[in-house]
């Protein structure tokens, strides 16, 4: 197991994973590397607003990319009860404005969102979340562990040295990842069923 593989300056998209619309972490990894095999990228379905498309996701990728840089989503398997319906969407939004059909071989459930993912592997190793920075926003430069406490699933980060200044409270221990894969462009887009 690794205990660093990411280096300071790096993008990361940090994400707690488990079952989804009532499909196991496990099916989703199985069911997202055929996408990938098949369609060349897979959607990565997710809600709430810590990474909202628009506002957070595509700039800060935009930004690693401009650098000449690659977004990595670390996903920390968790436990979890999400019994959301399996609804497929069949359209997706860069802006929220202009719809297009999912490509074909792609399949996001029950989601509003979804990070555009190539490349997704099981890969083990330990993420000091007390070495990072949340990277835009309103807490733009909080501590990503102090950021993650409580109920936040969910942030664009970027990897800074050990002695950056900011200190985490309280200390805490790094967390677990267990799959990782890189964002492609357009990074994070809005997702829809239609009637």
């Amino acid at each position: 197991m690794n205990v660093w593989v990411l280096k300071p300056g790096d993008g990361i998209l940090y994400m707690k994973v488990g079952t989804h619309a009532q499909e196991s972490l496990e099916d989703i990894f199985v069911r997202k590397s055929l996408e990938i095999e098949e369609a060349g990228l897979a959607f990565w379905g997710y809600g709430g607003n810590t990474c909202h498309p628009q506002r957070m996701v595509q700039p800060f990728a935009r930004q690693y990319e401009e650098r000449g840089g690659v977004i990595y989503l670390c996903m920390q398997p968790m436990d979890s009860r999400h019994f959301a319906d399996q609804i497929a969407a069949d359209e997706y939004s860069v802006n929220g404005i202009d719809w297009q059909p999912v490509p074909k071989g792609v399949k996001v459930l029950g989601s509003r969102y979804a990070l555009l993912i190539k490349n997704l592997r099981k890969d083990e190793f330990e993420l000091p979340l007390d070495r990072t920075r949340v990277a835009i926003g309103n807490s733009m430069g909080t501590v990503g562990s102090n950021y993650i406490a409580g109920r936040v699933d969910k942030a664009c980060l970027e990897i800074v040295g050990e002695n950056s200044g900011a200190v985490a409270t309280p200390a805490v221990a790094p967390v677990h990842i267990g799959l990782i894969a890189e964002l492609v462009d357009p990074y994070a887009v809005y997702v829809r069923n239609t009637p």
